[in-house]
C-alpha cells in the first residue's frame, strides 16, 4: 500500500551502515528524504546515490537529511558509502517490513517480466512525522534533478 501525502510517516529501526540502530523518530523535528533502492554498487542505484551526493549542499541547505534504504546488509552498505563517497546514512531492510509499509516493496516490471521487489521510491517525513512528498517507480537517472525542480530547490 502507497502512502499518500498528508499521512503519518511509520514509524521505524534499522542499522545503518555503520552498524548502528537509526530510528525515523531520531529526526524528529527536520525534513527526511528517504529513498529506497533496489541494491547498492549497481550501475542505476549508484548514479542515483552519487546524485544526492553531488546535491547535498542544496539539500542540506534547505533542511533535508538524506536517508537511503536498501535489503543490503550493512557491511555491504558500508562498501557502497566508502566506495562512492557517500555522505549520508543507508539503511538496510533485508526483510523488507519498513519498504512494504512505506509502499516501496511489491510487483514491478523489469526488462517486460512482473517481479516482487525494491520500488524505487522517495518519500519526503516533515519534521512533525507527516508524508510531504510521496513518488513511487521513480528513474534512477534524472530523478535527482526532478525531485529538485519539485521541491522548488533549483
Amino acid at each position: 500500500m502507497r502512502l499518500d501525502v498528508g499521512s503519518q510517516a511509520p514509524a521505524f529501526t534499522l542499522q545503518s551502515d555503520a552498524g548502528v540502530e537509526v530510528s525515523l523518530s531520531d529526526f524528529n523535528g527536520r525534513t527526511a528524504l528517504l529513498y529506497f533502492y533496489p541494491a547498492a554498487m549497481t550501475p542505476g542505484c549508484t548514479k542515483q546515490a552519487c546524485d544526492f551526493r553531488d546535491n547535498l549542499a542544496v539539500f542540506d541547505g534547505s533542511g533535508y537529511v538524506i536517508i537511503g534504504i536498501s535489503p543490503d546488509n550493512p557491511a555491504k552498505l558500508a562498501r557502497f558509502r566508502e566506495n562512492d563517497g557517500l555522505p549520508f546514512t543507508l539503511l538496510s531492510d533485508p526483510d523488507h517490513h519498513v519498504m512494504e509499509q512505506y509502499g516501496a516493496w511489491g510487483q514491478k516490471q523489469l526488462y517486460g517480466k512482473t517481479v516482487t521487489g525494491v520500488i524505487r521510491s522517495t518519500i519526503v517525513v516533515g519534521p512533525t512525522g507527516i508524508v510531504e512528498v510521496a513518488q513511487y517507480n521513480v528513474k534512477a537517472t534524472g530523478h535527482v534533478a526532478k525531485l529538485l525542480r519539485d521541491l522548488q530547490l533549483s
